[in-house]
């Protein structure tokens, strides 16, 4: 298959692991740049084009990898490949929905998947009203479209809770606020999700003086067997999110385990060393058994 790796840059491990795996398979990969991509629209058939070549029929499938700071742009061009009929590990909507934590939270609410409790408001009057609806403190602040850990604070003091939200308020900053779930003790656990399967699973440690256990931030990562529940949990927000490839982050409660994340563009490097599972190959055979197979 041809396959294109929609990412900024190959020195980067994911995107390096992916193309390493694909061409071990006996694939064809070529790193594509979303945002030197363009799309021609108008008469005939929509056209994307990267580096003065149009691109649009170059593909039986894509991996997209898409940063935080250029979504719209990164979607827009998934949407198009999609419109095109070349398969991609992440539909362009559902890689929007994830990078929007309010969004993902509301979806996984109705499904009846449990969350923490979290409330979101642009209303910088009532914020110590705001704070006793999840309960008192201390409380989680989050950028709703924030990773890796940043625009994560926790605000011990409903002083400074109300300083940090205040804050972020007259920026016209979008933010949730969540109930610290103190017995989660700094750890969550994230389950990798391709296709219908859970491949790998790992339960992340905060670093000393850090609340937050992402790798990114200096936690440490161990592999563990998750509970069923667990499992079912991650499978299920998969689903509901359209995606083919997830990172589902999860921590646990004296209510059980709660969902906080999914991630459409989820890291490889920290769980691949952590389990020694080969994970990159795991989504070159999903993307064999779902992209188109004839060659043009």
């Amino acid at each position: 298959m041809d396959i294109g790796l929609l990412s900024v840059s190959m020195n980067v491990y994911s995107t390096m692991r992916i193309a390493e795996e694909a061409k071990n398979l006996g694939h064809y990969v070529e790193q594509i740049d979303h945002t030197k991509c363009a799309v021609k629209l108008g008469s005939g058939k929509p056209q994307i084009y990267y580096q003065g070549d149009n691109i649009t029929s170059h593909f039986q499938a894509i991996i997209p990898r898409i940063g935080t700071k250029v979504t719209k742009h990164g979607s827009a061009i998934v949407k198009q490949f999609e419109m095109n009929g070349v398969f991609s590990t992440a539909r362009s909507l559902s890689i929007t929905r994830a990078r929007n934590k309010v969004r993902t939270l509301q979806i996984m609410a109705r499904k009846g998947i449990p969350i923490p409790e979290t409330l979101f408001s642009i209303n910088p009057d009532n914020i110590e009203e705001q704070i006793e609806i999840l309960g008192g403190m201390p409380v989680i602040i989050k950028l709703q479209e924030g990773t890796q850990g940043l625009g994560v604070i926790l605000a011990e003091t409903k002083k400074s809770a109300k300083s940090i939200i205040d804050t972020f308020y007259k920026m016209n900053t979008s933010i949730l606020i969540q109930k610290y779930i103190e017995e989660s003790n700094g750890e969550d656990i994230r389950l990798f999700v391709v296709g219908n399967r859970v491949v790998a699973s790992i339960k992340r440690t905060s670093a000393p003086d850090e609340f937050r256990s992402n790798v990114h931030r200096g936690g440490a990562a161990e592999q563990i067997e998750p509970t069923k529940m667990e499992l079912n949990m991650a499978l299920n927000a998969t689903k509901h999110m359209g995606l083919g490839v997830a990172g589902v982050d999860i921590i646990r409660s004296k209510k059980g385990p709660l969902l906080i994340e999914v991630n459409a563009s989820p890291g490889l490097q920290g769980i691949e060393e952590a389990t020694g599972i080969n994970i990159a190959k795991e989504i070159i055979k999903f993307v064999e058994k779902n992209g188109r197979r004839t060659r043009k």
